[in-house]
Formats: C-alpha cells, sequence, structure tokens
C-alpha cells in the first residue's frame, strides 16, 4: 500500500534496535481517516473469504481491526495479556513474546468468543518475528477455528516472521514490507498492489 510506505517514511521515526515508531498515526495516536483506508484495503485482500470473526493482541491492534470489521461485518476478538476479574469460564492461553517490550506475557481468550465455526481473520500493527501471529494462530488451533488470513500494517521484512509464516502457508498480507532501516531511510519492498 503506497500511501501507507509513503506515510511511514514522512511521519515514522527509527530507533535503536530496529524499532520503527508509527505512534503519531497507527498505534498511539491514531489517523482514523487513514486507518480507515487501511480497514478498506485488508477487505479488498480478504473479502473473498468467509470471515466471521476478526482476531487481535491488546492493544495497538485494536484499533485497525475494528475499523477493519465494519467493512466485514463481524465481530473483533482481542486477545488479553492479562488475567481480570472480568474474565471467566473457559479459557485459551498461550504464551507471546513482545519484540518492542521484551517480556513474555499470557495471552488470554474467552472459550465463548471463539469456535470451531469460526472462520478467522488476525489484524496486527507490526510484524516482525511473528510471535503474536504464532500465538494468535495457536488459540485458533486450540479453537478448531479456521484461520482464513493475517493482515499486517508493517512488516519488518529483515525479521523472520513473514518468511517463516508464508513457509508454513500461511495467507499473509502486509501493506508495507519494510526491507531495511537506518536512522535516515527506511527501504521497503516491492509488491503487486
Amino acid at each position: 500500500m503506497k500511501a501507507l510506505e509513503e506515510k511511514i517514511r514522512r511521519d515514522g521515526q527509527v530507533r535503536p534496535g530496529n524499532i520503527l515508531k508509527v505512534d503519531s498515526f497507527l498505534n498511539h495516536q491514531m489517523d482514523i481517516s487513514f486507518i480507515n483506508e487501511i480497514g478498506k484495503e485488508f477487505y479488498r485482500l480478504f473479502g473473498d473469504r468467509p470471515i466471521t470473526k476478526i482476531i487481535t493482541v491488546e492493544a495497538s491492534g485494536i484499533g485497525i481491526a475494528c475499523i477493519t470489521a465494519q467493512y466485514f461485518h463481524v465481530p473483533v476478538v482481542f486477545a488479553k495479556k492479562s488475567q481480570s476479574l472480568n474474565l471467566d469460564g473457559s479459557l485459551y492461553i498461550t504464551k507471546i513474546r513482545s519484540y518492542t517490550h521484551s517480556r513474555v506475557y499470557d495471552v488470554i481468550l474467552s472459550k465463548k468468543f471463539l469456535t470451531s465455526d469460526d472462520h478467522v481473520l488476525i489484524i496486527d500493527d507490526f510484524l516482525a518475528n511473528g510471535c503474536a501471529v504464532n500465538g494468535l494462530i495457536d488459540i485458533i488451533q486450540m479453537a478448531g477455528a479456521t484461520l482464513e488470513g493475517v493482515g499486517i500494517c508493517i512488516e519488518k521484512g529483515f525479521q523472520d516472521g513473514g518468511r517463516e509464516l508464508r513457509a508454513r502457508g500461511v495467507n499473509l498480507k502486509s501493506l508495507a514490507i519494510v526491507r531495511s532501516m537506518t536512522d535516515t531511510d527506511i527501504e521497503f519492498e516491492e509488491q503487486d498492489e
């Protein structure tokens, strides 16, 4: 998605440790008009699939998933990173490692919100090493649901997550794939529009 690449170049910041900050428009302050275009693009890419649920991990993917869900007319379910008093009943639980937070989280999803009848689209803001997506895939498999695809806003193509998911046959579509980053430049992989 050329518009996303241009926005990353204009408004993104590269930080030490291969961190790409896009918090001015995507995952802290949210440019809703722009994220609406992202939602439309995910619908263009996955709209032919029989999606019944969109799933993400709290917190950064929630807004993007919600705006995308309006095009599919399906609910969004987000995996929580901590147990709370309002989580009751049977739960799916798996572990994920956060690249940006350098820590391992239990992610939890109530079994009443994901069943074997569901056809799931995973939506998230970033894909680096693939831990969050793999954790969500684990939960989908535990539920006996069908993974229809994974939609990522920004993939760090120089890390292994995307390659490994595609090698496993996952229907992965990333709107922008960063090939390399320096303090002064971000290069993207060429993609078919």
